[in-house]
């Protein structure tokens, strides 16, 4: 945007004594009309260089103010605060067009994230990814980049009371790890068990103690928020019954990730579903070098906030309008 001050036109512009008029009027021609130079030359009868000079005079003497609205500058303002409001290491925002709608949104924050991807995946790491749209989304933007003794763990299972496997979590696997040239770490069991016993006994046996280990040696988490609504994998892939939905309402849940329940203060231990769901203790993301959480969509805010209270990320890769809702409805204290 482009303000000039207003000043009464000179009744003419070759006046060598009142430069700041007749600066003042180029300016007008070349900013508000859009004039070239040759234009305005040919209609005040002026040479092109003398043009130049008065748009010259006029901007160095503040006649004329230029102002670049950056789309970029306001992420960079969001990111600093969220990094500063929440204890975050590292915040990115991702612009939209926010009229576009919030699958849009989505696609371009998972294209944000596959790309960031690259630039924290090495050789000799662990990977803990937890499934979901989010995740899915991410890895079929992956641009391939080739690691060694790297393994790629699911963090939790998703077999459901018809089938102990779920082509949706595996091939999130199996892709993520084909295009690092990784170990692939399925985790074959149910999302939740029917009884903690179950749960239990299984968690002793050697096989699984195993994947337990290396999802506890995990360098990077990749996971997003899932919020009890209709789009989220976990309510409408038949994960839940409803009395599980009850109980998990009467606990006062706002969000889950990998398939464990979280408050609205960031509190998880006592959640009753919480002790028959495969997915890990949530203070498993807060060891990470690398916890990344990315999420997109408005409805998913109370399950945000709630997270960052809980301190299960020190990464959010977030789309703008969701980041300004965040930060407008958080008090400064968190």
């Amino acid at each position: 945007m482009n303000s000039i001050m207003q000043t009464d036109l000179p009744p003419s512009p070759t006046d060598e004594q009142d430069l700041p008029s007749n600066a003042i009027t180029v300016a007008r021609l070349y900013y508000y009309q859009q004039m070239t130079t040759t234009d305005i030359a040919r209609e005040l009868k002026l040479s092109r260089s003398k043009v130049s000079r008065l748009l010259s005079f006029a901007r160095d003497n503040g006649l004329v103010e230029i102002h670049i609205h950056d789309p970029r500058a306001h992420p960079k303002q969001l990111e600093s605060l969220l990094k500063e409001r929440f204890g975050l290491h590292r915040a990115q925002v991702v612009s939209v067009p926010e009229s576009a709608g919030e699958q849009e949104w989505l696609q371009r924050v998972a294209s944000h994230a596959a790309a960031y991807l690259n630039t924290v995946v090495g050789s000799n790491m662990v990977i803990g990814l937890a499934w979901g749209n989010t995740v899915n989304a991410i890895v079929s933007r992956l641009t391939p980049k080739a690691t060694v003794n790297v393994d790629v763990v699911q963090l939790n299972g998703s077999g459901t009371t018809q089938s102990m496997t779920n082509a949706f979590s595996s091939e999130i696997i199996m892709q993520f790890a084909a295009n690092y040239g990784a170990r692939p770490q399925p985790f074959p069991v149910p999302a939740f068990f029917e009884y903690p016993e179950t749960k239990a006994a299984l968690w002793r046996e050697r096989s699984v103690r195993r994947l337990l280990e290396l999802q506890q040696r995990s360098d990077i988490m990749l996971f997003s928020m899932g919020a009890l609504s209709a789009t989220s994998q976990i309510h409408s892939g038949g994960y839940l019954e409803p009395q599980d939905l009850e109980s998990v309402i009467a606990d006062g849940v706002v969000g889950d990730i990998a398939t464990v329940f979280f408050r609205a203060d960031g509190s998880y231990s006592d959640i009753a579903l919480n002790a028959r769901t495969s997915g890990p203790d949530l203070a498993l993301f807060r060891r990470a070098k690398h916890s990344i959480c990315v999420v997109s969509g408005l409805g998913k805010i109370d399950g945000i906030r709630a997270a960052l209270r809980g301190g299960f990320m020190n990464e959010l890769i977030i789309d703008e309008p969701t980041a300004r809702l965040l930060l407008s409805s958080t008090p400064a204290n968190g």
